[in-house]
């Protein structure tokens, strides 16, 4: 009997060794890391001119592996002058990753939605004062649908991987698709339809990227609405999105060429959802069921590594064609006093047709940003 203690005890204590070298081997692989932003901004657009500090945002990031070949992430973020100071802080990325094989990877949760180049690159290195009008208006941050700001995420399962190595090991190939909820961040399916997202691009010299995209889903309500012949209704309302992109892509010696083709069909709701009350009303906005926009970057070194001179075509049509368009022609510099702590400064002259006085159509922007990661 006492031996059968003794080998017990001895199982036991074994086992929680191995237990907590285990742990120790796990927590060893997580890292805490994060950014943040600090804005001023002026704007000289008539009868709506400003001239702002801002706390664009900040976010916290823990992130590590498991058992090797799972990756996994949990991201929040914290806004400062919002409109609507509850939606911050939130939930932007939680997810979990297989990795064993570099031409097939799968990845569960909340992330990027595989569309466009530019949307899952980091909101520093992406090089400007904010993402492109055509990449946040379609890819999902402040999407034209009426989708309440989600940074290009969506919750739901995507396969992904590399391959066709060149006679470098260089591989030549990517794909990516995925099947998401379609309502963006931290939020439900609420019509019980998916959407399907993917890309492909090829990789035919070092540095270049070559890449097509399509997304094919619904962004959908529950409430109320009148319909065209004047009934009230009320129920669930589900807009079909269709969209597809072409983007091109070239970094090289600290050199930066960039450009995307953006194309959207699908209706979008009047009201941008910001509060609870704005998800009940299925109303229709004027726009149409029809977006596009393109965007070119050039981004050159002026002392590499470290100081660059860049430049920006950015233009959409919210309603598909130039009535309502907006072009923004920006140039500016960065300046980075380490790897982890930027200030950029840019100058955008704008022109914007949706203003309803074609004498006030021209206005000009300043934007300085301080950057800094940990």
């Amino acid at each position: 009997m006492r031996k059968s203690i003794i080998l017990t005890l001895a199982t036991c204590w074994a086992m929680g060794v191995q237990a907590q070298q285990n742990l120790a081997q796990w927590i060893n692989n997580v890292k805490l890391s994060g950014y943040g932003i600090i804005q001023y901004q002026a704007s000289g657009k008539e009868n709506a001119k400003s001239n702002s500090f801002n706390l664009r945002l900040a976010r916290v990031s823990l992130d590590g592996r498991i058992l090797d070949d799972f990756y996994w992430k949990a991201q929040i973020q914290f806004n400062g002058n919002t409109s609507t100071l509850g939606s911050s802080p939130r939930v932007v990325d939680l997810f979990a990753e297989w990795q064993k094989y570099d031409y097939f990877k799968v990845k569960a949760g909340q992330f990027k939605r595989p569309f466009t180049f530019e949307n899952p690159m980091h909101p520093v290195d992406q090089g400007f004062m904010g993402y492109s009008q055509v990449i946040s208006a379609i890819a999902g941050f402040s999407d034209r649908a009426g989708a309440h700001a989600s940074n290009g995420r969506d919750i739901g399962v995507q396969i992904q991987g590399d391959f066709l190595k060149n006679a470098n090991g260089r591989n030549l190939l990517h794909y990516q698709v995925g099947v998401f909820n379609g309502q963006g961040t931290n939020m439900a399916d609420v019509d019980q339809q998916k959407d399907i997202i993917g890309g492909v691009w090829v990789m035919p010299v070092k540095g270049m990227r070559l890449g097509a995209f399509g997304w094919r889903g619904s962004y959908a309500r529950k409430g109320s609405w009148t319909t065209a012949n004047g009934q009230a209704t009320s129920g669930v309302r589900s807009l079909a999105q269709r969209r597809y992109a072409f983007s091109a892509e070239y970094v090289c010696n600290d050199w930066t060429f960039r450009s995307e083709y953006a194309h959207s069909t699908g209706e979008a709701f009047k009201t941008r959802y910001q509060n609870a009350s704005d998800a009940k009303d299925c109303a229709l906005s004027g726009n149409g069921d029809k977006a596009q926009g393109v965007y070119a970057v050039v981004i050159a070194p002026i002392v590499k590594k470290k100081f660059h001179a860049k430049a920006r075509y950015d233009m959409y049509q919210p309603s598909g064609d130039a009535s309502k368009q907006k072009t923004q022609y920006e140039f500016g510099l960065d300046y980075n006093f380490t790897k982890n702590l930027q200030i950029t400064g840019e100058y955008a002259f704008i022109n914007d047709r949706s203003i309803a006085d074609p004498d006030k159509h021209n206005y000009s922007l300043v934007d300085i940003e301080m950057s800094f990661r940990f």
